[in-house]
């Protein structure tokens, strides 16, 4: 489908890599699951801000190996100005308190400005949705700091589109929040306490508009220690370098491997994380067993289906400029009353015709009827390609598309290879909004 229209923007927090110089499987799944909702949302005719930029160390190459499309950089150099006008409004604030000092009182680190009373605001406000153990937050300025990154994210938002965030800003996709902290389980309290610092702070209509999209918990069973994110990908790289060679043997140690078997893991990774829907628990099952080429339910497994495809195009080129067979011919030519077998038509019906809808149902982030979490479908599109590739699987199994090169054959060849070309575009279209690119071999 071609790209929307622009409606609106939306501002994607996910806090999990700020201040962490490595990360986990459980701050790896938000992230995750917000470079895909961005690309969901661009593909909807929504922009999309990403938040907070990733620091100079830390886990950026691992990010960049899994394909993740994430800002870095320090903030921008307004972000001391940003900084400086939330400390003015704090001290203006009646939620505030100054930091308490005298005999008998315990000293406070030097970056605490002061305590603020959440409780009372929340219940001052009417707000519903909110932990009832929220009390006093200890503001820093590493918090005031956090704030003024989402801030300058909506300023840029607001000058790129003056009418950016509206009570109901994606028109075309229904009403939605302009501001969406993606977060971990474990986060979700403290992340719960910025949103309230920030509605006190700036009682703008954009900090109003602020909902949570929290994850489930990340299982790692058996583990000998607990686990890294970093760890985490070079445990799965093995073990589909291990798997790859014993499909495919000897080629898989050629060096034109090496991008393959990153894309695998990274394909692996991905699908592992979100193919289940994202308030589950994912569990990570971390033998060998556990991952192969094959599986069904794998992100291997549809790369897999993704490269047969691009295997049968290619050698249908090889075999037009050998003059085996004629050119494709023009859609307007072709006689697609010659797809008589179900699994053409499945493939029509259950996957070609109904994907653009597939693609903005998975980007829908429907307001809740009260509090502040939200929920989205962002498994759709894994268990869509898992689906289509056992399907497609099962069919190219059964059907020889490239039959003998006679002339009464090749009406038939050619609806088939029209049909499995708009198959391979789907495949690709999806894939890209899992920063996934299509394999031409495995």
């Amino acid at each position: 489908p071609a790209a929307a229209a622009q409606a609106g923007w939306v501002v994607l927090h996910c806090p999990a890599p700020r201040g962490r110089a490595a990360l986990r499987p459980r701050h790896l799944r938000p992230l995750l699951l917000a470079d895909h909702l961005a690309q969901l949302l661009r593909a909807q005719g929504v922009g999309v801000r990403l938040v907070p930029a990733l620091p100079e160390e830390g886990s950026r190459e691992l990010l960049r190996r899994l394909r993740v499309d994430w800002p870095s950089g320090s903030g921008g150099s307004a972000l001391p100005d940003t900084v400086s006008a939330l400390r003015r409004a704090l001290g203006r604030s009646p939620c505030a308190a100054a930091r308490e000092q005298g005999p008998g009182t315990a000293a406070l680190p030097e970056d605490v400005i002061c305590k603020v009373h959440l409780k009372s605001f929340v219940e001052q406000q009417g707000l519903v949705g909110y932990d009832p153990n929220l009390d006093v937050l200890v503001v820093t300025e590493g918090k005031l700091r956090s704030l003024a990154e989402l801030q300058q994210a909506v300023l840029q938002c607001t000058v790129s589109n003056p009418a950016a965030l509206p009570a109901s800003c994606f028109p075309d996709i229904g009403s939605c929040c302009g501001i969406v902290h993606v977060v971990c389980c474990e986060e979700e309290f403290q992340q719960q306490q910025l949103d309230l610092l920030w509605r006190i702070l700036d009682p703008g209509a954009h900090t109003a508009l602020q909902k949570h999209l929290v994850c489930g918990p990340v299982k790692v069973t058996n583990p000998s220690s607990p686990i890294g994110a970093d760890q985490y990908f070079q445990l799965r790289k093995r073990q589909m370098y291990k798997a790859s060679v014993m499909k495919y043997g000897e080629l898989a140690q050629d060096e034109a491997w090496t991008e393959v078997i990153d894309t695998l893991t990274a394909a692996a990774i991905r699908f592992e994380m979100l193919s289940t829907a994202h308030r589950s628990q994912v569990t990570l099952d971390l033998e060998d067993s556990s991952i192969s080429t094959k599986g069904t339910k794998s992100g291997a497994f549809v790369m897999y289906n993704c490269a047969r495809l691009a295997t049968l195009f290619d050698t249908y080129q090889r075999a037009v400029e050998r003059g085996t067979y004629p050119p494709l011919l023009p859609v307007s030519e072709l006689n697609f009353s010659c797809l008589r077998e179900e699994g053409e038509w499945l493939l029509l019906f259950n996957y070609l015709l109904p994907f653009p809808e597939v693609l903005q149902q998975a980007a829908q982030l429907p307001p809740p009827s009260k509090g502040i979490r939200i929920t989205a479908n962002t498994e759709t599109v894994c268990k869509f390609l898992i689906q289509l590739s056992m399907d497609f699987s099962s069919y190219y199994n059964r059907v020889h598309v490239l039959g003998e090169p006679l002339p009464h054959l090749f009406d038939q060849m050619f609806a088939r290879l029209r049909l499995l070309g708009a198959v391979r575009d789907v495949f690709h279209s999806a894939l890209a909004t899992l920063h996934l690119p299509p394999l031409s071999q495995i």
